[in-house]
């Protein structure tokens, strides 16, 4: 059985982190020979072993996959020469200019063109700005001579991965694709149609770049109107829970989003910044997206000084009193710390002096930029009772509001978990920012 799975042709995903190994393993599972490729030697061996490093795929669906053969992964790129098709899943970070750093997608590119083999689809998933897979991986694939559409095929496939989302995985999520030509859209289509459950064919790999990054501006751009408006209600000293409630109730043309404490994970902080230098460089600029970036960027600020303001109601300064960050994680029931709101609130409080602790049951050991790392306390009613203020950074579902409403002296809640609860409520301050002070 082995030796047979090995004399088909592979498909290789490039990059095993959150979006590429769910779907290497999504490939495998339906009989797919797939081989991952990855930088790291320990992301690799780990995989081997059939562990999973990634908290949204089960360790034993990484293992079934090496069980049955259908999954390796390797360091070695010149083995994608043995794949029919290859998904380039890196990152795509900004740089500290907030520009688009590609330098991952253009290292993926070269090691497959110098492994392209005639009839081989090509796919890149990482987030970019529209144009990428035209200018940037089509002229370093074709200068061998091969020609895209003719030789071998080239599309755009944004990845839609949904950390901590139950219900939506790799092969239920309609998977939007665009080829550079009609053919090779055909066989992209083709392709990933045997382990996706619906493809949504567009009509260039330009028209799907841009579908992906509308999809995060949407999130965005709503998140920062509803931020603004929470800064607004707190200026008009309203409850922007309560209004968000009420507005809730229209069965139309309203849909709901809730403030906190700023965007956070590789995706919403990032994405929307990729089409803003894409427009810059055209001599546009994109409004909508740049002051709702700079309203969210400014919310670990405005937490920040919800702490300042709860600390001066018990009469403290924000200069040696001890702080406890309840979750740290971008978003809830995830273990990703990546552009998280929590590390500018932590800054922004030592900066003051404060001295800063953190719970956090997905991250027991909160890596910071720079090396430094810090280990997750203890959440029970004396480290709650200690802290001169507890402030709510992530909704996990672990954290039982009651327990940290009784049990904190001080408390702010960026997430509104405690907004409900009756004893919240009789404080007079009901689903306020500072809910007990």
């Amino acid at each position: 059985m082995e030796a047979a799975i090995r004399a088909d042709p592979a498909f290789g995903v490039i990059g095993l982190g959150y979006v590429g190994l769910p779907l290497a393993v999504e490939a495998a599972r339906h009989g797919i020979r797939t081989i991952g490729f990855d930088i790291d030697d320990a992301v690799v061996a780990r995989i081997q072993d059939g562990q999973s490093h990634i908290p949204d795929l089960a360790r034993d669906e990484v293992e079934a996959a090496r069980r049955l053969g259908f999954l390796e992964a390797t360091t070695a790129m010149a083995r994608l020469s043995e794949c029919r098709a290859i998904a380039i899943c890196v990152p795509t970070p900004l740089s500290r200019t907030r520009d688009p750093d590609i330098s991952a997608i253009l290292a993926a590119s070269r090691a497959v063109a110098e492994n392209l083999t005639p009839a081989q689809l090509v796919v890149l998933e990482s987030t970019t700005y529209p144009g990428t897979t035209r200018e940037v991986v089509l002229p370093i694939l074709e200068a061998g001579g091969l020609k895209a559409g003719r030789d071998f095929f080239l599309c755009f496939s944004p990845e839609r991965v949904d950390p901590g989302n139950e219900r939506w995985k790799t092969g239920n999520t309609p998977k939007v694709i665009g080829g550079v030509t009609p053919r090779c859209a055909e066989a992209g289509i083709a392709f990933y149609s045997r382990f996706v459950e619906r493809m949504v064919p567009v009509s260039s790999s330009e028209v799907a770049e841009l579908t992906k990054i509308l999809e995060n501006a949407f999130r965005a751009v709503n998140i920062g109107l509803v931020n603004e408006m929470a800064l607004i209600a707190d200026r008009l000293g309203l409850d922007i829970w309560e209004v968000i409630e009420a507005a809730s109730t229209k069965p139309f043309g309203f849909m709901k989003f809730t403030p906190g404490p700023g965007l956070g994970g590789h995706c919403l902080p990032v994405d929307p910044h990729y089409l803003s230098w894409k427009m810059r460089s055209m001599d546009y600029r994109t409004r909508f997206i740049d002051v709702a970036s700079e309203i969210n960027a400014a919310m670990p600020a405005f937490v920040a000084g919800k702490v300042r303001e709860a600390l001066n109601g018990t009469k403290k300064p924000v200069n040696g009193s001890r702080i406890l960050l309840l979750g740290v994680a971008y978003k809830k029931d995830v273990n990703d710390v990546r552009e998280s709101p929590a590390h500018a609130i932590l800054e922004l409080l030592e900066r003051d002096g404060a001295e800063v602790a953190y719970h956090d049951p997905e991250v027991p050991v909160w890596r910071l930029p720079g090396g430094r790392k810090i280990a997750s306390t203890e959440l029970n009613a004396a480290a709650l009772a200690a802290a001169d203020t507890a402030v709510v950074v992530t909704d996990h579902s672990a954290f039982d509001p009651r327990f940290i409403h009784r049990h904190a002296r001080v408390l702010v809640d960026a997430r509104n978990i405690t907004g409900r609860l009756a004893e919240a409520q009789a404080s007079g301050r009901p689903q306020r920012w500072i809910v007990k002070g």
